[in-house]
């Protein structure tokens, strides 16, 4: 077990990747991380931040906006909330199937929260609720014969400075949206009255996990050496606007079809060129909150289906992963059909 302590979200993912890369190379053991960020927003790998978040809002109260390395939906994170990591190896799973992997796992969190005086219990797919309404977010993904699985708990929880950050419709910032936002999502300073000391918090939750997975923990205060070069290199990879804002797409390209899809596996948007002369996808960009395992394979999909004719979509992307495995969370490969599929359909021609 390490407490990485209080960072900002560039040190916190450069450790993320860290911790990562050195487990699979089996440099570094099976781990459980404590972290704590500075104000951040922070968007999913696949997610575009123009469309996720409210930039001057971000600027002008010094909220720093950063790119998780992977997916999921855009969060606020500050001092009041605790993330946890777990890094295993596949086989001390027992089970690949991601659904599997994460109602264990948040069945454990569920049983930590509990003990600190409240009734929390697993809410399909990957949340954690009490008396339905959601404490902690949770979300995994594999690489190679790692995985990485992670989660919020929501110590405190300024709701109003969330739906100023996150990109919401005006509307949805009214005194009754704020107020139906309140009654989906809890903290442990609402429902005990009081902030729990941070070490009981963690303690708590690394019991949990050790009756769930029957192991013990040793506590580390640093990284190790192969650790600490991984996250040097990390760091410089990810603390730049190149990383932050590499799905935005460009600026120069129009003009665009766009399209929202509610796939079982998350929310998911496509932005089309099309070459009406030859009736071909010129370009695609697919963003959302979903997971996929390798992170690059949305990257290799949108190069597959470039210059490709409209009428091939199907065989196309049906192809494509037939070519590439892949670990996706509750996703198939229809939903990338049915989501460019709406793109087009829309019919509605967007400006950049």
């Amino acid at each position: 077990m390490v407490d990485t302590g209080l960072r900002r979200p560039a040190e916190n993912f450069a450790i993320n990747q860290a911790l990562l890369t050195c487990h699979q190379e089996g440099k570094s053991l099976n781990t459980l991380r404590f972290l704590r960020f500075t104000p951040s927003a922070l968007v999913g790998f696949h997610q575009n931040v123009e469309q996720e978040l409210h930039l001057d809002y971000c600027a002008s109260a010094g909220i720093e906006i950063q790119r998780r390395l992977t997916g999921g939906g855009a969060l606020y994170f500050d001092e009041k909330q605790l993330g946890w990591e777990l890094y295993l190896h596949k086989q001390s799973l027992g089970s690949a199937d991601m659904g599997v992997i994460a109602e264990r796992i948040c069945t454990a969190v569920a049983e930590g929260i509990s003990n600190l005086g409240v009734d929390a219990q697993f809410r399909p797919r990957n949340d954690i609720e009490v008396d339905g309404r959601k404490i902690s977010g949770t979300g995994g993904a594999f690489d190679g014969d790692s995985i990485l699985y992670q989660g919020t708990l929501l110590l405190d929880f300024d709701v109003e400075r969330m739906l100023r950050i996150l990109r919401i419709p005006a509307e949805k910032l009214s005194d009754k949206a704020i107020n139906s936002a309140r009654e989906r999502v809890t903290s442990l300073k609402e429902l005990l009255g009081f902030v729990p000391d941070m070490d009981r918090v963690q303690q708590s939750m690394q019991q949990a996990f050790a009756r769930a997975f029957g192991v013990s923990f040793t506590t580390s205060t640093a990284l190790n050496v192969c650790e600490e070069e991984s996250y040097n290199e990390a760091l410089q990879e990810i603390d730049c606007p190149e990383w932050v804002y590499q799905h935005n797409r460009p600026l120069n390209e129009a003009p665009l079809m766009e399209g929202i899809y509610r796939s079982d596996g998350g929310l998911m948007r496509a932005c089309v060129a099309i070459d009406q002369a030859r009736n071909h996808l010129k370009q695609v960009w697919i963003t959302g909150d979903f997971f996929v395992t390798p992170t690059r394979l949305v990257f290799d999909l949108e190069a597959a289906l470039k210059n490709t004719p409209i009428d091939a979509l199907e065989d196309n992307i049906y192809d494509f992963f037939s070519r590439k495995p892949a670990q996706m969370l509750r996703l198939k490969p229809y939903d990338f059909v049915a989501l460019i599929q709406n793109a087009i359909s829309q019919g509605q021609v967007q400006s950049p």
